[in-house]
Parts: structure tokens; C-alpha cells; sequence
């Protein structure tokens, strides 16, 4: 359940943001600015202003709300001193940020080499035997200890070549993403990514380390084997969304040794939790050439120091297991967080980088999705790539993509739905070349 006491994957999530926020690193929020970028690009819709005013809702949902605050530049390294080209990016502001990340956020995930061997469990051709269809099961070891988790491939048959690869982090029941196809869902469109030319992976996150404040359920999961990861108790243990990351990249592992596949060609897709799970797996493993974040929200693509729908301590409460303790200090002391989610987004430079929101997913705070996006674009600029700038939030359903960066909002409420699934295949199109339609 989410703190305001809804499911967090419900679609009735109507928040509402008014548009235009004038935000320059290492400066203010100015309103005077916001008020100045009225009419362009989208706009709340007055009717779900009008729907939290009869709610009742007592967190923030109106830009004139969102306090004052302050972004740190990715740039700016802690000796205080800004880099300025890919290597010192590479070798000391990047690393330097990962690590902040991992100490104040996430948690460390487990430090040693893992050996993966994957079992097909099952393997059938599907769709007139136009795909192959595989459950592979996975054991990871290392120390003497293993885990094992499921995950499902499916890959198009007659490819001219290796084909590309769409990860996605399952959050929800297992019949949301059947491999059999016996139940089929827009939540993962199968059948389009393999019409498109693209193979599909999934796997699901409760497989991985159980997605519960029970505890008692947490030795069924991966950190039942290795409880701390590369961390401290207490303090920057690794945390769920930083074993789910860990998974994904264990995911990727056996993919490598499809030789059908183009393991230098796999985005990596998440929604809500997973969304945030996908962009600390693309942070940490430069092998995910596309990372895609879905209504994300706090703790993913939205800005904490945005304080705008949901919180550091809203979600801290919330979902206490899914960040490293130290993230907790920062309940209600946003400013003091020596990182903000723009600058995760800025470690997946230069690669791909796709943003999502929706239209009436306030909770998430559509507009500070954005602004992390258009906030993190110094680092590709390092790598003479474009950004986005902040005052140029596009309409709905209008996907602005500029190099290597992409972002759409689109009508609607808080899922993923074949239309941001039409758009991320269009976003590695264009990265990657048009496959086969």
C-alpha cells in the first residue's frame, strides 16, 4: 500500500502540478519564473486540482506550494572543484557521486564476483514459431553461498542478426508478465516488442528479496544469503530496490551468453518501484545501454528537494526496507542530502536515458521527473550530447527527444502502457537503428 493509503500501482492516482518551475543549479526556485513559463508545454488539468481540493489532500500539489530549495551541481566535485571534461567525469566526479549514492541512499550492494550459470527450466517456439520462448533459472554464488531466481526470454526467430534486448523489472502479480502468453497484458506488450524486432526479458522483484515490511519474509530472499551486501548494518547495508538492481544486472550476466542477442544493445525498464529500481541498476552497470524510468517518483527520477507530492519521509515510512537506514536521516532535511536524483539520472551519461510520466500521477510529481532529466544534462554535455532545458516540459502525448535523452507525459494514471512501451521502441529506434515491423 502507499503512505497516502492507496495501492501505489492504482491508476486513480490524481495529483496535480501547475507547470513552470525556474530552477538553476546551485540557485532558488524562483515563482516569479514558474508563473513567467505558464502556457507552455503542459498543464495541469483544473478539474484533478479541483478533485484533491474535495479530497481534502494535505500533501503538496500546487507548484505556488513547493518551497524555495536548492540543487547541488553534478559537476561540482567534493574538493569543490568543477570537472570539466569526460575523463576527470569518468575518473572522479562519477565515481565520487555512485558512492554517495550508495552510502546515503541505496545501500552497498554485495562487493564480491558472482558466478552465474543459468538452467533453461523450460523452452518452446511460440507464435506459429516466429519466437522462442525460454524460463531460465538463475544461481548466482559466491563465498559458498547461492541464490537462485527465475527470469523468462523471449526472442524473435529469423533475426539477420543479434537482436536487441527490453529487461523489464517486474513489480506487480507474475500473470502481469506471462511468458506463455496464456494471459497478456499491456504492461508487457510481448508480442509488439518481438513484432518490432526486439527480444524481452522480465523478471519479478518478489523473486529477488521480498517486497514486504514483514522481515520475517526477508530470509526467502537474496538478502536472507547476504545480508549486509558490501555495506554496514545500521547504516548502508544494501536495501530491496538495491538487491532488485543487483538482480538485474545478474539478469544481464546470462544474457551475455545468448548468442542470439546483442547483449551491447539492452535496455533495462521499470515502473513506479521498478522504475526506481531501473535507474540505480543503469547507474551502477554501464552495460545497460538504455535505461528507462516510468513514473518513478521519490527515490527515482523526481526531485527530493521538490517536496512536492510524495517525500524522503513519506516513502521512508512507507516502504522502510526499500532504502539504505542512512536514508532515513534526511526525513523532513531534504536540503542536507549531499545528492539529489538528477545526478543519479546524470551517472547514466553518456547512454541512453528515457524519462516517463503521467498525466494525473502527482504523487510521483510529474514536473520534478522533468527537471531531474533537464537538470542532469551538464554531464552529457561533457560527452557533447544535448539536453533538455527546464522550461520545456513538453504537452501531453508530444515525446521530446533531443540525442540521447527522451521524455513523454501522457494522459492517464499511475501503469505502463503499450503507448510508453511504442515510445521507449521508438526511442531505440533511434539510438540503435529501426528493427524489423
Amino acid at each position: 500500500m502507499r503512505t497516502d493509503g492507496t495501492n501505489d500501482d492504482s491508476l486513480d492516482r490524481r495529483r496535480v502540478l501547475q507547470a513552470g518551475v525556474g530552477m538553476m543549479l546551485g540557485g532558488n526556485t524562483t515563482h516569479g519564473a514558474a508563473r513567467a513559463a505558464e502556457g507552455r508545454g503542459w498543464q495541469p488539468a483544473p478539474q484533478l486540482l479541483a478533485d484533491l481540493e474535495k479530497r481534502g489532500t494535505t500533501w503538496l500539489f500546487r507548484e505556488r506550494d513547493v518551497p524555495a530549495y536548492t540543487l547541488p551541481d553534478p559537476l561540482l566535485g567534493r574538493d569543490g572543484v568543477r570537472v570539466t571534461t569526460q575523463g576527470e567525469w569518468e575518473t572522479r566526479r562519477r565515481p565520487e557521486t555512485l558512492d554517495l549514492f550508495r552510502q546515503h541512499v541505496y545501500g552497498h550492494p554485495p562487493r564480491q564476483r558472482f558466478r552465474v550459470t543459468g538452467e533453461v527450466m523450460e523452452s518452446a517456439a511460440v507464435q506459429d514459431g516466429r519466437a522462442l520462448r525460454k524460463l531460465v533459472r538463475l544461481t548466482c554464488e559466491a563465498d559458498g553461498r547461492r541464490f537462485s531466481f527465475p527470469y523468462s526470454l523471449l526472442i524473435p526467430q529469423d533475426a539477420p542478426g543479434r537482436v536487441p534486448v527490453f529487461l523489464l523489472i517486474n513489480n506487480r502479480a507474475p500473470e502481469v508478465a506471462d511468458a506463455t502468453r496464456a494471459q497478456k497484458n499491456g504492461f508487457w506488450p510481448a508480442e509488439a516488442l518481438l513484432a518490432r524486432g526486439y527480444a524481452t526479458a522480465v523478471f519479478r522483484t518478489w523473486d529477488v528479496d521480498p517486497d514486504t515490511k514483514d522481515e520475517t519474509q526477508r530470509p526467502k530472499g537474496v538478502r536472507g544469503i547476504w545480508p549486509e551486501g558490501g555495506g554496514t548494518p545500521g547504516r548502508d547495508a544494501w536495501a530491496t530496490l538495491s538487491a532488485w538492481a543487483w538482480a538485474a544486472s545478474r539478469v544481464l550476466d546470462s544474457l551475455t551468453d545468448e548468442r542470439a542477442l546483442d547483449a551491447k544493445r539492452v535496455a533495462i525498464v521499470g515502473h513506479s518501484r521498478g522504475g526506481k529500481t531501473a535507474l540505480w541498476a543503469g547507474a551502477q552497470d554501464p552495460r545497460f545501454a538504455l535505461v528507462i524510468s516510468n513514473d518513478s517518483g521519490c527515490g527515482g527520477a523526481a526531485l527530493s528537494r521538490r517536496r512536492f507530492g510524495e517525500t524522503v519521509t513519506a516513502i521512508n515510512r512507507g516502504f522502510p526496507y526499500w532504502f539504505c537506514d542512512n536514508f532515513k536521516r534526511f526525513n523532513d532535511r531534504e536540503p542536507e542530502l549531499p545528492v539529489d536524483q538528477h545526478q543519479l539520472l546524470a551517472l547514466i551519461a553518456p547512454r541512453g536515458l528515457y524519462v516517463a510520466s503521467a498525466d494525473a500521477d502527482f504523487w510521483a510529481d510529474q514536473r520534478g521527473e522533468f527537471l531531474s532529466l533537464a537538470h542532469a544534462a551538464p554531464a552529457y554535455g561533457l560527452f557533447g550530447h544535448p539536453g533538455v532545458k527546464p522550461d520545456e516540459m513538453p504537452p501531453l502525448d508530444s515525446p521530446l527527444v533531443r540525442g540521447r535523452i527522451g521524455y513523454h507525459i501522457r494522459r492517464g494514471g499511475h501503469d505502463l502502457t503499450p503507448y510508453d512501451w511504442e515510445r521507449f521502441m521508438d526511442f531505440a529506434d533511434a539510438l540503435w537503428g529501426p528493427r524489423a515491423r
